[in-house]
């Protein structure tokens, strides 16, 4: 593995803006930010950046927070466990960033701009048809200071200007190498709104620079900021730090990620029921690999090996299938008591039983879930698969496929009460699980029918489905008694 040395312990941030919930690619970066850190012995922050006041909530701050702590991820510093460079929101270090503002203002790097929108969309028109760089046009950089003077003192509004110098700059991204820019194709971009509010580009500079960031690790999307960011740097006296620009996430489609291919929440992965450790694992895979074999790894493992050198360039493929695999293999790691304590929530969630009633069958659950766990990927599908286990015999749902396979056969219904006879004749015996398997098999030889004449039939009268579990294991789950009415039942309503 390829690991550039680290000098001093890293400082690096997840700064993720609580206007929704947790996005499954800022779990990525934040999963990377930690690992890094961990390798390195150095310190994981969390920042939250609530600037955008109408949509910021604490509700979603939250739901960040738990989504982190559901991954494995713990932060060294943030606004609900404190550190040596608070406050870590945003909006609390306002004061700080109004200070910085003034400063690089006092200093001629940066002006008031009064300039109207109208003004600014007819400059994007006029330069659109030039065929010209969009860019503002440094009207009011000309601008006195007795004459800035005297249009605030005359009510007039401004946002407040970079004054981006001449020159060009190069930095090593840890990621995608060397990245060349000129300043010339730079806009004096707005650091401070006209209503005093300091826009994304400023903040986040000014807060990395107050709590001594050595490494921005983040989505390449973000490349388009570094030139602005590196600038300010510059300007403000700070040092810039490392840059790792992590690779887009693409569907299985190659384009960017859409809902229909993965983009949403973590929150939704962990409503569908995916372990929290495959989630984990999936997204490191997301640009970066342990090594050209093994998909299945630890957080452990992860932190023994990252290295930002290793992450690739090109656009990771978010395979929905290959995560549902990976969800699998992890659900089959579990133990049977600790997959029905993961799979619990889910079926009460349902609707198909009560936490005290899952505690009052506790065993039977057990059972239940051990029976299903090699056919699940996620703990959420467990429901839909044993539903036939809760529900009433009249209110059992016949699937359509199931159903017409069953109806293939002609003597169904009569092949029914027939072995409904005699099953109960047989486990008067209390034959094992094997004995009942091996003499229903002969039931059907002595008959001269095929298996499938009873099993379709069969399965459909018990489970209403087309498939799943052994039946001998099935009718033992939901008790013999309540098997052979269902059978009754079964037979009545196919030959209905």
């Amino acid at each position: 593995m390829n690991s550039t040395a680290v000098n001093r312990p890293p400082r690096v941030r997840f700064a993720p803006s609580p206007t929704g919930r947790l996005h499954i690619g800022g779990a990525r970066t934040a999963l990377f930010n930690w690992a890094f850190a961990r390798r390195h012995g150095g310190a994981f922050v969390l920042r939250i950046e609530d600037t955008d006041f109408e949509r910021s909530t604490r509700e979603f701050e939250r739901a960040i927070l738990d989504g982190l702590a559901w991954l494995g991820i713990r932060w060294d510093e943030g606004p609900d466990v404190g550190g040596p460079h608070a406050p870590y929101r945003q909006s609390e270090r306002l004061a700080r960033h109004v200070e910085l503002a003034g400063n690089l203002r006092s200093k001629g790097l940066a002006y008031a701009c009064f300039c109207s929108s109208e003004r600014l969309e007819a400059l994007r028109e006029q330069q659109a048809r030039d065929k010209s760089r969009q860019a503002y046009d440094r009207t009011c950089a000309l601008l006195s200071s007795e004459q800035v003077q005297a249009r605030h003192a005359a009510g007039e509004k401004s946002v407040l200007r970079f004054k981006v110098p001449s020159g060009s700059t190069t930095i090593q991204d840890r990621v995608r190498g060397e990245v060349h820019f000129e300043h010339a194709d730079v806009d004096d971009w707005v650091m401070l709104r006209s209503d005093g509010l300091p826009t994304y580009n400023f903040v986040v500079v000014c807060d990395d620079i107050d709590m001594r960031i050595t490494h921005v690790i983040r989505g390449e999307e973000h490349l388009i900021n570094t030139p602005k960011q590196v600038l300010l740097y510059t300007a403000l006296g700070g040092t810039p730090p490392e840059f790792a620009h992590l690779p887009l996430m693409l569907g299985t489609d190659g384009k960017k990620l859409s809902k229909r291919t993965g983009d949403t929440s973590l929150e939704d992965y962990q409503s569908q029921g995916y372990p929290p450790a495959a989630v984990a694992n999936f997204l490191c895979l997301q640009g970066w690999a342990l090594d050209g074999s093994r998909e299945i790894f630890t957080l452990e493992q992860l932190v023994a090996n990252f290295a930002l050198e290793d992450v690739s360039k090109g656009g990771a493929i978010f395979d929905l299938d290959k995560f549902r695999w990976l969800a699998g293999e992890y659900v089959r790691q579990e133990t049977v008591p600790e997959l029905a304590k993961h799979c619990a929530p889910h079926v009460i969630a349902a609707g198909l039983a009560s936490a005290s009633e899952l505690e009052q069958r506790h065993a039977w659950f057990e059972q239940v879930v051990a029976c299903e766990r090699e056919r699940i990927h996620t703990y959420a599908e467990l429901p839909g698969r044993i539903a036939w286990l809760f529900c009433t015999d009249q209110d059992l749902a016949f699937d359509a496929k199931a159903l017409e396979a069953a109806r293939k056969h002609a003597q169904a219904p009569q092949t029914l009460r027939e072995y409904a006879t005699w099953l109960t004749a047989t486990l008067a015996s209390s034959p094992s699980k094997d004995e009942l398997r091996t003499a229903m098999k002969a039931w059907v030889a002595a008959r001269g029918l095929k298996l499938p004449a009873l099993f379709q039939p069969l399965r459909l009268a018990i489970t209403g489905q087309a498939g799943g579990l052994d039946l001998v294991d099935a009718m033992e789950l939901l008790g013999h008694e309540q098997s052979l009415a269902r059978i009754e039942l079964g037979a009545r309503r196919l030959a209905g």
